[in-house]
């Protein structure tokens, strides 16, 4: 039986292959997950219906079982349709389901189409496919070492 929350067997399994610097995207229900992936990357599909389940319930599963090093956050855009004002309010949760983990990382947002580009890496080996309707809710994760 597995002592951390994630509880998923094709998760686990992804994760348990993932080496240093391997790519998790936790992504959210607007995120084109069948064509914006790595070569390497299996799709979880974990949405059932809108707002079941979020970014922010898979991110806290994750971190329960994976040593993550940096978390990239997909920058709002300011000027489109889809465009925020100021940081998305997911935003604050995953601060603190970070801080929550023990981690003293920092959520560093890349710019729209850049996001998109990252996640098209051989190093991309994970996307959670998540229905959360929250705008730019979508986060990359880097896996870090184990240090104990």
């Amino acid at each position: 039986m597995l002592k951390h929350r994630l509880i998923h067997p094709k998760i686990n399994e992804v994760l348990g292959r993932a080496g240093h610097h391997a790519t998790i995207l936790i992504a959210d229900g607007h995120f084109p997950a069948s064509t914006k992936k790595g070569p390497n990357a299996e799709v979880v599909s974990l949405n059932l219906m809108p707002g079941v389940i979020t970014c922010a319930q898979a991110l806290e599963a994750v971190l329960s079982a994976a040593p993550v090093d940096a978390v990239n956050t997909m920058m709002y855009a300011k000027d489109d349709p889809y465009a925020l004002p100021a940081d998305p309010p997911v935003w604050d949760e995953y601060r603190a389901l970070i801080k929550r983990a023990g981690l003293t990382l920092e959520l560093a947002p890349i710019e729209k189409w850049s996001f998109y580009d990252a996640v098209t890496t051989a190093d991309h080996v994970l996307t959670i496919q998540t229905a959360d309707m929250q705008r730019y809710a979508n986060i990359l994760l880097s896996i870090g070492v184990r240090t104990e």
